[in-house]
């Protein structure tokens, strides 16, 4: 579990995260809760893992390559 301060925590429950280290919190959050919402089982642990890396996928297929390929646009590439 990422430590944040009481004041972070209270700000997060109203707001988004603004670093890393709040998003972690945040996230880690979500987790725990869906965790202890059900019997505690291997299908349980195997549908929060599944949901993380198809989180970070779709993320990293619509958010990450368009930004990296405007970059490299920009910039040119580095091979």
């Amino acid at each position: 579990m990422p430590y944040i301060t009481a004041v972070q925590r209270h700000f997060l429950e109203r707001s988004s995260p603004s670093n890393a280290g709040e998003l972690n919190y945040a996230i880690t959050k979500l987790l725990v809760a869906y965790w202890n919402a059900e019997p505690k089982k291997y299908q349980r642990l195997n549908d929060i893992v599944g949901a993380l890396e198809g989180a970070k996928a779709e993320f990293q297929r619509r958010v990450v390559v368009p930004y990296e390929t405007q970059k490299l646009l920009e910039n040119s590439d580095v091979y």
